[in-house]
């Protein structure tokens, strides 16, 4: 994104360091992630979209070849480099390879260490940091290639996944459960009338006991009612205490609980299948933590 900007390269890197010296690390499998096929990302995103970022990036590659910028602007927060591209389609391809993995009985769950993000990315405009929706091709692609019915999203970032709800809206194969900080960008979500959409707007200081009222009271009964035969995780940890990005009041303990409620939905109805993928999260500390005590859960220790 450019320097100085909290989407940054350094956010993986504390993540990998924390898992590596944690007692997480030995329970763990590493993949990489492959690239994303043109044909599985339009699952979820138009024709037109899809060519526009591989144009800017081709055109991006060319002008720093001839000593030009290396950056151009999607939106005032958003920037694409001659990287970001393959970095996409990798990032979409890591939730379709654990889609596939978990389907096929390889894991029993996974958690994607991805960037960039994807939850802001409508079907036709990249904003807010992201450029392809990870979890609505993740979505789409379960629906469409594995065959399965019914496909919970379930997002915990501070901010409202509103690219995963402009994709999944009114698609009643797709449950999307949130929660969000309300108002605060993207300013939307609180008025969504679809009815496949569970979205709840908290203000600015809301802490994890009202956050985990929110998730028995209104989460887990939408969720079991639906019967999910995937459950799919928003994974943004923006909401931490210590996240300057938001003004939430979230601790490693309330990420750690809402893995386990998760868990135990998938656990009812999905054969345990889950499949996480990194959203926000931009303090680094207050990140490898969350992050670590997230797939500590998923890795049943």
């Amino acid at each position: 994104m450019g320097f100085g900007h909290p989407e940054c390269p350094a956010r993986l890197e504390a993540i990998e360091q924390r898992l590596r010296q944690s007692t997480v690390d030995a329970a763990l499998e590493r993949r990489e992630a492959p690239l994303a096929s043109i044909s599985d990302l339009e699952l979820a995103h138009g024709r037109m979209h899809i060519a526009s970022l591989r144009g800017l990036t081709d055109g991006l590659r060319d002008e720093v070849a001839a000593g030009g910028p290396t950056h151009a602007q999607i939106d005032p927060d958003t920037s694409i480099n001659a990287h970001t591209w393959d970095a996409a389609l990798r990032a979409a391809g890591s939730a379709m390879a654990a889609v596939d993995a978990v389907m096929a009985g390889e894991l029993d769950n996974a958690f994607c260490a991805v960037r960039p993000p994807g939850h802001h990315a409508c079907r036709d405009k990249a904003m807010g940091f992201c450029f392809f929706n990870n979890v609505a091709v993740a979505a789409h692609y379960a629906l469409d290639r594995h065959g399965l019915q019914r496909v919970a999203i379930v997002d915990f970032d501070v901010h409202h996944g509103n690219g995963t709800e402009d994709i999944v809206a009114g698609d009643e194969r797709i449950l999307m459960a949130s929660f969000f900080q309300h108002p605060f960008y993207p300013y939307g979500g609180a008025a969504s009338t679809a009815s496949n959409l569970l979205n709840v707007p908290v203000p600015a200081y809301t802490k994890g006991d009202g956050v985990r009222e929110l998730v028995r009271a209104q989460w887990i009964p939408r969720l079991d009612a639906f019967q999910p035969e995937l459950v799919l995780i928003s994974a943004g940890f923006d909401a931490h205490r210590e996240d300057d990005l938001g003004q939430m009041g979230l601790v490693e303990a309330d990420y750690a609980w809402i893995t386990q409620q998760l868990m135990a939905v998938a656990q009812r109805h999905a054969r345990g299948r889950v499949v996480s993928c990194l959203e926000g999260g931009y303090n680094l500390d207050a990140l490898a933590r969350s992050v670590e005590a997230h797939v500590r859960v998923l890795a049943g220790l």
